[in-house]
């Protein structure tokens, strides 16, 4: 049949809706956007430990073998290895000053230093202005004199010009021995200096600690030195000073030296300077 141009058209557009009509009921809804993965929770970090307290050590370097100047300026000796023992046990670090002996307890008395450690005894009229740790090690007073010397006990120094480091405890008892006003009574900023003088025969004898007097007898053998000990001499102990009243620091310290005496480590660093194990006593108290 034919169609007329009329019905043509009316057809045509009748299929042409159709086809529009089924495009758009085929038309598809945009996917919805997958949701973002969540994040990981961040893992909390376990808080960084807090810097170990830095402690401003003052000590007179001039006292081999305790503590004393390398030939690179370093300060090292006894005294110096125990203390760093001391303060690794204790949780604390620590800084070396060389300190000059006139102006040490003074500088721990204004907080230019927190501890000192310098061969110093513990004794009753300086723990009037200062705390002690708990003693470290076991000293006594040594007099030194020339092998020709007829020197036989420390009464013998009465009239005798005698070398001694100012105020430490061998001048406090070669004072006493001679009297306060006594002009034989010849003080060193320092115990060698001291003994260089009885070498060139300034004086004719020196007193110091047993330690220091035995170190350089030992390694100045040319000097032609005898050591004399004598039981009128009161033992002595020394210890590490704090300024008074800095009980925080002190335990610390105190607790850093019963950790080493009793895991060993006190007797490695006696034996390094010393040569042989430390005296049961030095080791236990």
């Amino acid at each position: 049949m034919k169609l007329t141009t009329r019905q043509f058209l009316k057809t045509a557009g009748l299929f042409g809706a159709g086809l529009l009509l089924a495009a758009c009921g085929k038309k598809e809804e945009p996917a919805p956007a997958a949701a973002p993965a969540s994040a990981p929770a961040p893992v909390a970090s376990a808080p960084a430990p807090a810097p170990a307290k830095v402690y401003v050590v003052g000590t007179d370097a001039a006292y081999a073998p305790f503590e004393f100047q390398n030939e690179k300026g370093e300060i090292v000796g006894f005294s110096i290895d125990l203390l760093q023992a001391v303060a690794a046990k204790g949780g604390f670090e620590v800084k070396f000053v060389n300190t000059p002996w006139e102006g040490i307890f003074n500088a721990l008395q204004q907080g230019d230093r927190d501890l000192l450690i310098s061969s110093i005894t513990i004794t009753d009229e300086r723990k009037q202005t200062m705390d002690f740790s708990n003693p470290y090690f076991d000293a006594f007073q040594l007099i030194a004199v020339k092998a020709t010397s007829k020197v036989a006990k420390f009464d013998d120094l009465k009239k005798l010009k005698v070398g001694v480091q100012t105020g430490t405890t061998g001048d406090e008892v070669v004072t006493k021995l001679q009297g306060k006003n006594s002009a034989n009574v010849k003080r060193f900023e320092s115990t060698p200096l001291a003994l260089k003088e009885l070498e060139a025969g300034g004086v004719d004898a020196v007193v110091a600690d047993n330690g220091v007097i035995i170190n350089y007898v030992t390694n100045n053998a040319g000097a032609n030195f005898k050591t004399v000990s004598d039981s009128a001499f009161a033992p002595e102990q020394y210890g590490i000073a704090v300024k008074k009243g800095n009980a925080e620091l002190l335990e610390k310290v105190n607790k850093g030296i019963a950790a080493i005496k009793a895991d060993g480590s006190y007797d490695q660093v006696y034996a390094k300077t010393f040569g042989a194990a430390a005296p049961a006593a030095a080791a236990s108290k």
